[in-house]
């Protein structure tokens, strides 16, 4: 389990992630893995977002580009225009909500800060597609997701041989904060990258070490939702993989995750209620 100290500043104000939070997943991509996370018109995002509040969503992440393995390529200019439609309305109508925007490309990252002043910059990469990003992130100096991935999202899955898995994420993790803690940059948080250049027995090998990545003292998301090693394990697909997501999510808790990213947000929060309590009750004599 986490220390009760983790936490990162969001806005000058410090949010303590000491009881798990979770991030609502909101894609205005055509191509999501998961068809139902897809919004495509105003009136379906407005739904969106107001779900994911109303069911206890702290964080509503944003992407514009798909990372699933071998998704298509999308420009930057398209990528922006996919952000600003969606930013514009989410900031019109849910003006405190605690924005995460998921993008690897600096420029795109520092728009979507300047122009709706976006809370967190979630990037599949860890800054290793675009060496702009740490410049981005330590001048705006908002908290930064550390996801660990090789490759891009069209060739990660040829990325997937490792002597040492845990060793070698390990150390991506200590380069990558010792790095961003020299530009000043210090909430961070780290994502081991489920899905992303791992195969589905390695995504299991981190999910059941997860603990091991407490040792950094940085917040851990964990990102598991509905994703293909669940759904291909129980020989079934994405949208019927909700009690599998429930369960791993229930184990990522119990290995120090701090944040749940997913599409089905009351399951989640329901999740760490039941995790909350049965450990309160274990430490009552």
């Amino acid at each position: 389990m986490q220390s009760n100290s983790i936490s990162i500043r969001i806005k000058n104000r410090t949010v303590s992630l000491s009881s798990p939070i979770v991030m609502g997943i909101l894609n205005v991509t055509p191509d999501s893995f998961y068809e139902k996370s897809r919004v495509n018109t105003e009136e379906k995002m407005i739904a969106r977002v107001d779900a994911i509040l109303a069911e206890g969503g702290a964080i509503i992440d944003i992407g514009g580009y798909s990372s699933r393995p071998f998704a298509v390529e999308v420009t930057e200019k398209e990528e922006i225009e996919r952000l600003f439609g969606a930013l514009s309305i989410i900031r019109k109508y849910f003006p405190d909500a605690i924005l995460s925007v998921d993008t690897y490309r600096a420029n795109v990252a520092d728009q979507v800060i300047r122009e709706f002043a976006v809370d967190i910059i979630n990037d599949i990469s860890g800054g290793t597609l675009d060496p702009r990003m740490d410049e981005i992130i330590a001048y705006h100096q908002v908290p930064y997701i550390l996801m660990h991935m090789r490759g891009t999202p069209q060739t990660m899955q040829q990325f997937t041989t490792y002597k040492n898995l845990f060793h070698e994420v390990s150390l991506f993790f200590a380069q990558r904060i010792q790095r961003l803690s020299e530009l000043g940059i210090n909430d961070i948080v780290l994502d081991p990258g489920f899905g992303f250049s791992k195969t589905a027995a390695q995504n299991f090998e981190l999910l059941k070490n997860l603990s091991r990545f407490t040792l950094f003292e940085k917040p851990l998301l964990a990102g598991l939702s509905r994703k293909s090693m669940l759904y291909k394990t129980l020989h079934t697909d994405a949208e019927h993989s909700l009690p599998a997501t429930i369960a791993v999510n229930t184990i990522a808790l119990m290995g120090g995750a701090s944040i749940l990213r997913v599409h089905d947000v009351n399951e989640a929060v329901q999740a760490i209620a039941m995790y909350e309590h049965t450990y309160s009750l274990s430490s009552v004599e």
